[in-house]
């Protein structure tokens, strides 16, 4: 394993420095999904209950390292407070050392990190800074492990270290799906740009079975193979890169699943007009905008087969109906099969999960990752800074 977990470390009267993840949405100045809030609750309570003191670091946006008000954690304290069922100090990192003195085992949160200019550019000064406020580092944020941040990978190397709760689970599970895997193997990747998700495709030609591509990235490799797409978004630039893949696919012995019939639309629009036809005959005028029954049969049948699932994308533009019939269709496929005990399905990134709440099956599946893109390199088999500083203590 390589790392420490929370079990290892003696909390009593510690300072523990948290580093979680609790970039939450928010529409109309309230959370709106408060999943990420909810899934670091299991950390904050052991280190509570063993004697220690949790200073929560996180970030919320994009500030670009500066202040900004409308990205201020505080919208996401009422709801850390009523999902800890405590009063939560809040505190910003200049009034952070006194703050700190006086809340002895109770949980402090200090402002946004990124509005430290330091903190992405994982400075040496910050990191020191950081550190002199605490006497144990925990990183509970798998999500942003792949970023090489002052909060996630410089102070991890200045303090003893170890993983929380949320980070041991999703590492301890990707290690199990990933690492040595029950085979045969299948992964759904969808959304919309191929050059997005380039390094993962051509990781996991060499690592899984069955390889469905969906969403917009699918026209890419249906163009590359001369179809018309007709006005579908498509990275024509990209036909020699699919190529490439389909080729490699063909040499590891990995079968690239493709639409074969697919639902067109002229407008991208709830509940327009739509027909299914070949993935060939796409009208030049037409926008291709999810899998056909054929396709999803396909992939269910696929599934049937198969023995551990990874999925990260949706296969069509599930956000509007009646888009949203591929990747639900699949999504239940899968969900039940996983509660018959006949597959292990392990999904990640923003989108997915949206696609499989959506679906009704999110609680289903074997295992929802919080992240998006450290799920991505992950599967990749990317070393991930945030993972790779944990080693050194």
């Amino acid at each position: 394993m390589g790392w420490k977990t929370l079990d290892e470390m003696r909390l009593m009267g510690k300072r523990v420095l948290t580093r979680v993840d609790i970039n939450v949405p928010v529409k109309n100045g309230f959370v709106s999904d408060p999943t990420r809030i909810d899934r670091i609750v299991p950390t904050v309570q052991y280190i509570l209950q063993s004697g220690g003191t949790p200073i929560l670091i996180a970030h919320f946006g994009r500030p670009k390292g500066s202040p900004v008000p409308e990205m201020s954690l505080a919208v996401a304290l009422p709801v850390l407070e009523s999902a800890l069922g405590l009063t939560v100090k809040f505190t910003t990192l200049d009034n952070a050392r006194e703050t700190i003195a006086f809340s002895k085992n109770q949980v402090v949160l200090i402002e946004n990190i990124r509005f430290e200019p330091g903190e992405e550019q994982n400075d040496s000064a910050l990191a020191q800074r950081l550190a002199d406020l605490g006497d144990i580092y925990c990183n509970d944020a798998f999500s942003v492990a792949h970023r090489a941040h002052v909060s996630t990978e410089a102070l991890a190397r200045l303090l003893p270290s170890c993983a929380g709760r949320l980070m041991a689970e999703e590492l301890s599970t990707l290690e199990a799906t990933l690492g040595t895997p029950k085979r045969p193997v299948v992964a759904v990747v969808g959304g919309a740009k191929i050059s997005s998700k380039l390094d993962l495709l051509g990781s996991l030609v060499r690592q899984v079975d069955h390889l469905i591509i969906g969403g917009g990235m699918a026209n890419t490799f249906l163009a590359a193979l001369g179809h018309d797409v007709g006005k579908s978004l498509c990275e024509h630039n990209l036909a020699d890169t699919a190529r490439t893949i389909l080729a490699k696919a063909e040499k590891s012995g990995c079968e690239i699943i493709l639409p074969s019939d697919v639902v067109v639309a002229h407008s991208l629009t709830a509940h327009a007009d739509y027909e299914t036809v070949d993935a060939s005959a796409c009208h030049a005028d037409a926008m291709i905008l999810d899998a056909g029954a054929a396709t999803v049969a396909r992939i269910v049948a696929c599934f049937s087969q198969a023995s551990t699932l990874i999925w990260n994308g949706p296969l069509g533009a599930f956000e509007l109906k009646p888009f949203d019939g591929a990747t639900n269709a699949a999504a239940q496929a899968a969900a039940t099969l996983t509660i018959a005990g006949k597959l292990i399905t392990v999904a990640g990134g923003g989108d997915t999960v949206a696609a499989l709440n959506q679906a009704g099956v999110a609680n289903d599946f074997t295992y929802i990752s919080t992240a998006g893109g450290a799920f991505l390199e992950w599967m990749e088999g990317k070393e991930l800074p945030g993972i790779a500083a944990l080693y050194y203590k």
